[in-house]
């Protein structure tokens, strides 16, 4: 596959590092020391035999976000197995809901295990333990298991199935193709057309737009006449082509849609108005989802894609970039990066700086060997300022004392030796002695 052909590896620096070499392996450690996240999808046990292993990995950064994306997950029986979507699909018994009744299953393509069950599961998890890292400084090792995934995401159907809801066999029920009123028909020009009339609102409003009399028609939540109910919905549907449905069905509530190809998605009104894909070249590119009212970051230039890496690897990294003819007037404001170099085996994403960390204080507290907290200080002045007002206070109180008691100079005393007197306090002051 040709690098602008990959993706979903789109906007990522990648570099190719020998792993059973002893100085690549310490390259990967010196990375992981500044990352939020180390990724691995080797089977279990690889890892650690290379030297990568989660103890080694948290060993060099303690807040780091180990994440293990496979198939069957770390422990049971399949651990070790190989497979590929429809097996981890089929383990997790969603493949066997996904048939018409007296068919086959058929896989979904690769979306369900790979992709929701797997790759979304594991970056929702992988934030879920970011988030825990920030806040405690501790990081921890994230099991993401493509069957686990599936499994979770069939949690809807199982509540549905205990209530009675639900029958086992496919191609019986609402959402698997069981219902008429929910499911795709074949139009006059071998097009097709999706139909998901489920409310009864929606239900009349998609009948009263067929064009046929639907008086003697079976009621809509009459299971047993399901199948006579299919066949009129699709010889009415026959009668016209899929753009004249789309016409006739055009701003109605009937739950009612044209099947569209990936070309034909990218040139519909709707979708080009959402920009829902853009083309880079010759290529379609699905933008990116959810939409974010800040996104973070602008696009990615094009570029060798291993700039980001370079200070890392040093002249070990290899100088391969972008296709010649890619400029960087196709990614102008389009919200994502170009395509990258071809994936290795081992796709090393660019870390984010580590955090500083905040140094310890110096000052000791004297009378105990705690260190002080944050509130000493401001304790420590709350104390000399209520010192220095308790002495305001004292120091009024005893000025006040001595004016109400003022001194009084006696009369001579007879008989006294040169007629001199001393002077006598009528009280005593606050530290003042009295004196006679």
């Amino acid at each position: 596959m040709r690098p602008e052909h990959d993706l979903a590896n789109r906007g990522v620096d990648t570099v190719a590092v020998d792993l059973k070499d002893p100085d690549g392996v310490e390259s990967v450690l010196q990375l992981a020391e500044a990352a939020d996240v180390f990724v691995e999808g080797y089977r279990p046990g690889v890892a650690e035999r290379l030297g990568l292993g989660p103890d080694a990995v948290l060993e060099r950064n303690p807040a780091v976000v180990y994440a293990r994306l496979t198939g069957y997950g770390q422990s049971g029986p399949l651990a070790r197995t190989a497979g590929h979507d429809i097996n981890y699909v089929a383990q997790s018994g969603a493949l066997h809901a996904m048939a018409r009744q007296g068919e086959a299953p058929r896989p979904p393509v690769n979306l369900l295990g790979d992709y929701a069950g797997g790759g979304t599961m594991a970056a929702y998890g992988i934030v879920c333990a970011v988030l825990e890292a920030r806040a405690s400084g501790h990081g921890q090792v994230v099991d993401a298991a493509m069957i686990d995934g599936v499994a979770l995401l069939t949690a809807k159907l199982q509540g549905l199935r205990a209530a009675g809801l639900y029958a086992d066999e496919p191609g019986t029920n609402y959402l698997d193709s069981g219902a008429p009123f929910y499911d795709t028909y074949r139009c006059a020009d071998g097009r097709y057309l999706a139909v998901g009339a489920l409310e009864p609102d929606f239900y009349r409003e998609f009948v009263s737009r067929l064009g046929v009399d639907v008086t003697g028609w079976p009621a809509q939540d009459d299971r047993g006449a399901w199948p006579k109910l299919r066949e009129l919905i699709a010889s009415a549907i026959a009668t016209r082509t899929r753009a004249q449905w789309a016409e006739i069905y055009a701003g109605t509530d009937a739950c009612v849609t044209p099947v569209l190809s990936f070309d034909e998605a990218a040139e519909d009104p709707h979708n080009r108005g959402r920009r829902m894909f853009q083309r880079v070249g010759e290529v379609l590119h699905p933008s990116p989802a959810p939409r974010l009212a800040a996104p973070p970051g602008g696009a990615r230039p094009p570029g060798p894609g291993t700039r980001g890496l370079r200070k890392w690897f040093g002249p070990r990294t290899p100088e391969s970039g972008c296709p010649a003819e890619t400029r960087e007037s196709d990614y102008e404001g389009r919200g994502f990066g170009p395509p990258s170099v071809p994936p290795s085996r081992r796709v090393i994403r660019r870390p984010r700086r580590a955090p500083r960390r905040r140094a310890a204080p110096r000052h000791v507290c004297r009378r105990t060997p705690r260190r002080r907290s944050p509130g000493c200080a401001a304790r420590r002045a709350g104390r000399r300022r209520r010192g220095r007002a308790a002495s305001r206070r004292t120091a009024t109180a005893g000025a006040a004392a001595r004016r109400r008691c003022s001194p009084a100079r006696t009369a001579p005393a007879t008989g006294s030796a040169g007629g001199s007197s001393r002077p006598t306090w009528s009280a005593r002051g606050r530290r003042g002695r009295r004196r006679r």
